[in-house]
């Protein structure tokens, strides 16, 4: 994961949070967290690039939806990526 740009992780964390879920539900989600608009020509391609690196699969649910899934590589990536950041942030302890 460490060769993911900050918006591609993210990506990756809102489809392991849904249920294979569409670009435009991806889309809304991102734009919920960074509070402006996704572009498609931005989205898109990204999503593109997580499914060349084996990270996510995309299935097509008809002719002009496609959904996104998570691989059992891209769940490993996560996992890794949360236990190296546990080591430096103590997650669920309040200050």
């Amino acid at each position: 994961m460490h060769d993911l740009t900050g918006f591609q992780r993210d990506l990756l964390y809102v489809i392991a949070g849904s249920e294979e879920p569409h670009g435009l539900a991806i889309k809304d989600e991102l734009e919920d967290y960074y509070e402006k608009e996704i572009h498609h020509g931005r989205l898109y391609p990204n999503l593109d690039t997580l499914v060349e690196k084996g990270l996510v699969e995309k299935g097509q649910r008809d002719r002009r939806t496609n959904y996104y899934t998570l691989t059992r590589r891209g769940q490993r990536e996560i996992d890794a990526r949360n236990e190296w950041e546990a080591q430096y942030v103590e997650i669920g302890i309040e200050a």
